[in-house]
């Protein structure tokens, strides 16, 4: 379900659309109580609910520069710190920024093997 400009979730309001993916869209909004920008991920309806409240726990559970924050949750949404930029994939780098990025990845992986959570298919 597309959410328009200037539209309301509890306190945040909907700016633009980041994107979409299997699970549900990402939304820029912002919060009009701390006056920020965040990330608003909406569960698509045929999503799994319960699939997305484990993601949200587990993005909770961690905190390493290279992962995103999480800053509130709800049954249909879940709030995360704003990461700007360019998606990966529309992205040209040279060899070492690729490295770079890789490494970046790798780290934050890591992490969140090291705290117990694993990639499930």
């Amino acid at each position: 379900m597309a959410r328009e400009p200037g539209s309301q979730i509890g306190p945040y309001t909907i700016q633009s659309l980041l994107g979409a993916g299997g699970m549900g869209e990402v939304y820029r909004a912002r919060d009009t109580r701390l006056n920020r920008d965040v990330a608003v991920k909406f569960l698509h309806a045929d999503a799994d609910a319960r699939r997305f409240q484990t993601e949200a726990r587990a993005v909770a559970a961690l905190n390493h520069p290279n992962i995103v924050s999480i800053f509130d949750v709800a049954e249909e949404y879940l709030v995360t710190e704003l990461v700007d930029g360019s998606p990966l994939r529309k992205l040209k780098p040279t060899h070492r920024e690729a490295i770079d990025y890789a490494a970046q990845i790798a780290d934050g992986l890591a992490a969140a093997h090291s705290a117990g959570i694993s990639i499930a298919t």
